[in-house]
């Protein structure tokens, strides 16, 4: 039976610590199974192990651990944890962002697609000379201006769409009667032509 431990960690440092125990954990094994990072919870690492023995081995001369917390924690009390949360996104394809980390930090954007699944929306930057398609996750963006359609706009579309094509239609019947000449009233109506 495995038992879940708190690891303390200084703060800012848990990713760092979490991948040297993943390297130390695929080459030597040391029983443990899983770990864990909730980004809720700062400065701490839940291990999952076989016994507490197994998880000081494991930190021994890790950087950045300040220490193990040496009771169990319930599974109870980090369910929270466990469960994915879906966020709601509230962005649309064609709406103008600010990008507010990394590289391209303060650059503005268009969406040209989002992907729901993996929390990313790929952007083209508006004042590249070239548009590059960037992928940034959508914690990284910043809605400037959204191009989503209101209700009256949309009516006003269907319908200037609608008298667009009603438009078309009579255009074709009048472009198609003057097209008739007097041969083809003669081929029409049975008379030869020759």
């Amino acid at each position: 039976m495995t038992v879940i431990y708190a690891l303390r960690t200084t703060v800012g440092r848990e990713e760092a610590v979490l991948d040297k125990l993943s390297t130390v954990v695929q080459k030597k094994g040391y029983g443990i199974v899983a770990a864990l990072m909730p980004k809720e919870v700062r400065g701490y690492i839940l291990i999952e192990a076989n016994d507490l023995s197994a998880v000081e081995d494991a930190i021994k001369g890790i950087n950045h651990v300040r220490g193990l917390v040496r009771d169990a924690v319930l599974l109870k009390d980090i369910q929270h944890f466990l469960v994915a949360k879906s966020t709601k996104i509230k962005l649309d394809k064609g709406d103008i962002v600010e990008l507010i980390s990394g590289p391209f930090k303060g650059e503005k954007a268009r969406i040209s697609r989002i992907d729901k699944t993996k929390s990313e929306v790929i952007v083209e930057l508006i004042e590249a000379a070239v548009p590059i398609p960037i992928t940034v996750a959508i914690e990284s963006v910043r809605l400037l201006i959204s191009h989503t359609p209101k209700a009256e706009e949309v009516a006003a579309e269907v319908a200037a769409a609608a008298s667009a094509s009603a438009k078309r239609g009579e255009t074709k019947e009048e472009e198609e009667a003057p097209a008739t000449t007097s041969a083809s009233k003669k081929v029409a109506e049975g008379e030869m032509l020759f």
